[in-house]
């Protein structure tokens, strides 16, 4: 079953603060959903299995250890989850990396998938899916629907921000799947925004309206 991770380190919530701040500009708003994700990704991490290995220092051999089992991969979910995923390469530099990109249907109000390039060992990874904002989670639960349609099987979920609403349709769609997020806030408003929130992370991020 899976769980809400609240990450709530000192230096993530001062740094998301900033991100918060309408004033901050499209560069330091990008470097640090970049640190924020780089930090969050210590914590999504945490449960990687290790094998123990000899290593020789320059005074003598010891035992250390190394990752094992699976390999990471990364999903952002196009187009603000490209900001987070430096971040998370800057901890993890071998992971691989997919795309994948969602948007809704205005008839049917339906997600559709647009674009979708995942590591063809898809199987075998521990895949982290990566959005700024868990809304009302219909992309992040598509996005989830069609990897695991490709054969993603661990899967974990990671936002800056969340919405109750946008927590219990993951929580609904994919039970088996642990969310991780740097703050959970009210509400949505009428337009499926984040309330307080910080606005539409893809436009701050590439400085477009």
């Amino acid at each position: 079953m899976g769980k809400v991770h609240l990450i709530e380190h000192p230096l993530i919530q001062h740094k998301l603060t900033i991100i918060r701040d309408k004033n901050t500009g499209a560069k330091d708003f990008r470097e640090l959903v970049e640190e924020v994700s780089l930090l969050m990704a210590y914590e999504v991490t945490r449960d990687i299995c290790l094998e123990e290995v000899e290593v020789e220092t320059p005074m003598c051999k010891t035992k250390g250890y190394t990752m094992a089992g699976k390999k990471v991969g990364v999903i952002p979910v196009l187009r603000a989850g490209l900001g987070m995923v430096d971040g998370i390469l800057r901890l993890i530099p071998t992971a691989r990396v997919g795309h994948i990109g969602v948007y809704r249907d205005p008839a049917s109000l339906q997600p559709v998938e647009y674009y979708c390039k995942l590591p063809d060992d898809i199987k075998e990874r521990d895949l982290i899916v990566v959005d700024p904002m868990l809304a009302t989670g219909g992309s992040a639960a598509a996005a989830i629907a069609f990897i695991k349609e490709r054969g993603g099987t661990s899967i974990k979920l990671m936002c800056l921000l969340a919405a109750p609403e946008g927590i219990a349709v993951i929580e609904k769609a994919h039970p088996d799947v642990d969310i991780f997020v740097a703050a959970i806030d009210e509400k949505l408003d009428e337009k499926g925004y984040i309330v307080p929130g910080l606005g539409d992370a893809g436009d701050r991020l590439f400085g477009t309206k």
